[in-house]
C-alpha cells in the first residue's frame, strides 16, 4: 500500500498549510497537546507514534508551526479527525476554518463513508463543515482508558470504561 498523498504548501497571507511530516515540530505539537483538555500529560513518545501513523496537517507562519491536525484513516471508508489546534496567538484569523477546508479537500479523504471527531467546545466550527451529532449513538462503542498513558494511575486501580452501542452488529454478533 502506498502512503498518503502528500499535499505541498498552500498559502493564505503569511500562513501556509501542508502535509509534509518532515516539517512538523514535535516540540510545538507535544507542548500544546500535553496541556490540552483531551490529552493532558500525554507522553512525547505517544504523540510521536500518533503522528507517524496519521495523515498530518501543519499550519506555519514564516516557517514556524502555529497549528496542527491529524486524521486517522484507511483512506477508503473511514476517518477520525484528532488533535486539532491553532496556537492562541494566531487564533481569530480564520486559520481553523482554512485548515478544515484543506483537510476536507485532501484527495485521500474523498468518498469516505464516515468521518468522525470528538470535541468539547468547537461544535460551531465543525458544524460549518457538515459534522453533526451522531445519527445513531447507540450503534457506537468505545473502550475508554483515560489513564492509559499514566501507568502509575492505572496500577493504583484506575479502570477502563466500556460504553456500549454498536456498529450495526447486535450484542450477540448478528
Amino acid at each position: 500500500m502506498d502512503g498518503p498523498t502528500r499535499i505541498e504548501d498552500q498559502r493564505m497571507h503569511e500562513y501556509e498549510i501542508d502535509t509534509n511530516r518532515d516539517r512538523l515540530d514535535l516540540d510545538v505539537i507535544h507542548g500544546f497537546l500535553v496541556r490540552s483538555y483531551w490529552s493532558p500529560g500525554v507522553p512525547r513518545d505517544v504523540v510521536a507514534r500518533a503522528i507517524a501513523h496519521s495523515l498530518c496537517f501543519g499550519v506555519y507562519r514564516h516557517g514556524m508551526q502555529v497549528g496542527f491536525a491529524r486524521v486517522v484513516t484507511d483512506c477508503a471508508t473511514f476517518a477520525y479527525l484528532a488533535d486539532v489546534f491553532v496556537i492562541e496567538e494566531h487564533r481569530g484569523r480564520g486559520l481553523s476554518k482554512w485548515l478544515m477546508s484543506f483537510i476536507l479537500a485532501h484527495p485521500d479523504l474523498q468518498g469516505l463513508r464516515r468521518f468522525m471527531l470528538g470535541t468539547r467546545d468547537a461544535h460551531g466550527l465543525y458544524r460549518r463543515f457538515g459534522f453533526a451529532p451522531l445519527a445513531h449513538p447507540s450503534r457506537l462503542m468505545e473502550i475508554l482508558r483515560p489513564d492509559a498513558h499514566h501507568p502509575a494511575a492505572a496500577v493504583d486501580g484506575a479502570s477502563s470504561t466500556l460504553v456500549t452501542g454498536g456498529n450495526g452488529i447486535s450484542s450477540d454478533g448478528r
